[in-house]
């Protein structure tokens, strides 16, 4: 029991979801989660007003089990499956983090600096989820899929848009922590 509450490394997870990919590849499907915003758009009749959304949403139901299947995973994973741990961060890091503003840094996944109700639902907040939405919409409808498509099915699938898709990830999360989320707080 000691082994299933603590986080799995590597080279447990890794293969696992390789052996995902090779059967999602095998079957002709592809993984990402904004395949699967686009599904819930299309069936919210969104084709009305936009071409891309017009689609036969049927053929892709699969693709709303699994992103049922991640939401209840994840849940059974937090809630019944882990102990709160504090995070290995470089002390650096911690250091950084607390000028800042975050007093808990490394004691939390989700600081309540950002994440709290009260933090969420303040001005401040609700303009950083409005417009990190959009941005994540814009790049995501503009890259053609999100990080998790290109990064696991694209790589696995050896596709080279997915390859400059996930190069340009990593420069805009290093644009964004080193110089746009110092300005924010």
């Amino acid at each position: 029991m000691e082994f299933i509450l603590q986080p799995w490394p590597w080279y447990i997870t890794g293969p696992l979801i390789a052996i995902v990919m090779f059967i999602m590849i095998y079957l002709g499907k592809t993984f990402g989660m904004s395949s699967n915003l686009a599904t819930i758009c299309t069936i919210a009749g969104a084709g009305k007003k936009s071409d891309f959304f017009r689609t036969k949403w049927r053929e892709r139901t699969w693709n709303l089990v699994m992103a049922v299947g991640a939401l209840i995973g994840g849940f059974i994973s937090q809630f019944y499956l882990s102990e709160p741990t504090n995070i290995d961060l470089n002390p650096q890091t911690v250091l950084k983090l607390k000028s800042l503003g975050f007093n808990d840094a490394g004691q939390s996944i989700l600081p309540g600096e950002l994440y709290s109700w009260a933090n969420l639902l303040s001005i401040k907040g609700i303009s950083i989820l409005v417009i990190a939405g959009f941005l994540v919409g814009f790049g995501t409808r503009y890259a053609g899929g999100c990080t998790s498509g290109h990064a696991i099915t694209g790589l696995s699938s050896l596709q080279k848009p997915s390859l400059f898709a996930v190069i340009g990830f990593f420069i805009g999360g290093l644009i964004m922590i080193h110089l746009i989320f110092p300005l924010i707080f």
